[in-house]
């Protein structure tokens, strides 16, 4: 059974993880034979968003906290990941990915990676083991690995920026998966793209598939 660790960045959309390609990626490990466990960092959220309103609210959420929510408790600091535990990292997407795991949402291709997600990432990387990244997580891969080929669709401000950080960038859409065989990643696209909850799983599963089919 192989074994995949899956890093969240709160719960929610507009300010952690989409709900949507978590809980799908989450079954599709388990349709496929495979178990997962969870993990996000012990830090305070960049901000709250009413997911009702679209507003900022005044209160402070901690990612670790929110992400439980998902996990249904079920879910462990970055402080406890170790490498040798896992045969796969995966990365879902929401916006917390750009403002709680790193700092894209506002500087872009100038970000920086929170340090526990960037150690995690090259870990599994230099032991080559595979990495999937949905929706807007593929930036993470560009800004730690730098000369990379990854995929979020067709978003041309989001492009031009994972450009600048030195990868390079495959327009794609539903489903459809990009394998960089060279560092074993595997990204698509998901909410990057207008998608409906049956697009999302569509992706999630093949991207599932695929980094499966590298292990065996």
């Amino acid at each position: 059974m192989k074994k995949f660790a899956m890093i969240l960045a709160g719960s929610g959309v507009y300010d952690g993880s989409e709900i949507h390609e978590a809980t799908l990626s989450m079954l599709a490990i388990m349709q496929q034979g495979g178990s997962y466990q969870l993990f996000a960092p012990d830090v305070e959220q960049h901000h709250v968003i009413n997911h009702l309103t679209g507003e900022e609210m005044k209160e402070k959420r901690n990612v670790l906290v929110e992400s439980a929510r998902i996990a249904r408790g079920e879910i462990k600091s970055l402080n406890d990941f170790s490498v040798d535990d896992f045969d796969a990292l995966l990365i879902p997407g929401g916006f917390g990915v750009a403002k709680n795991l790193c700092d894209f949402a506002s500087k872009g291709a100038d970000c920086s990676v929170n340090p526990q997600v960037a150690e995690a990432i090259s870990a599994m990387h230099e032991q080559k083991k595979p990495i999937g990244a949905l929706c807007i997580a593929p930036v993470l891969l560009s800004k730690i690995l730098g000369k990379v080929t990854i995929t979020i669709g067709d978003d041309e401000s989001t492009i031009d920026n994972i450009e600048r950080m030195g990868s390079r960038h495959l327009e794609t859409t539903h489903g459809e998966v990009v394998y960089d065989d060279d560092h074993n990643l595997f990204t698509t696209p998901c909410y990057m793209l207008d998608a409906n909850i049956r697009q999302i799983y569509q992706g999630a599963s093949a991207l599932v598939d695929a980094m499966m089919k590298a292990m065996k």
